[in-house]
């Protein structure tokens, strides 16, 4: 099956139109897809949210590519807290998949993704 792909929020600043509008700093988050796992369009220099909302801790899992040294270091299930949220900067060497995609996972659907690139 296809890997779900995950929506980028839009940054804004540092010099927003005025007003600043309810809702427009908000992230978008969606939940994390465990059977068909998830990715997102890698833009250079992007962060990734991961909130776990659920009672027990889960893992998340990033899947790596050789960059230019041939080096890869895959970050396989780190452990995020219940209730606790961790953040992730990929740039495109050693994570962008030759789809163009960077692919994350995670153990539960209560780890939720916000994706916004830099």
């Amino acid at each position: 099956m296809a890997r779900t792909s995950i929506t980028k929020s839009t940054l804004q600043g540092p010099y927003p139109t005025l007003p600043v509008t309810a809702n427009l700093l908000d992230l978008t988050f969606e939940a994390a897809d465990v059977a068909n796992k998830n990715q997102f369009a890698g833009a250079g220099d992007d962060i990734l949210v991961a909130w776990n909302t659920g009672a027990s801790a889960y893992t998340v899992t990033f899947t790596s590519v050789a960059d230019d040294k041939k080096r890869t270091g895959d970050v396989t299930t780190y452990s995020i807290g219940a209730s606790e949220i961790a953040a992730f900067r990929f740039k495109d060497a050693g994570w962008k998949q030759s789809d163009g995609k960077i692919y994350v996972e995670a153990e539960n659907a209560a780890v939720k993704f916000a994706v916004m690139a830099l």
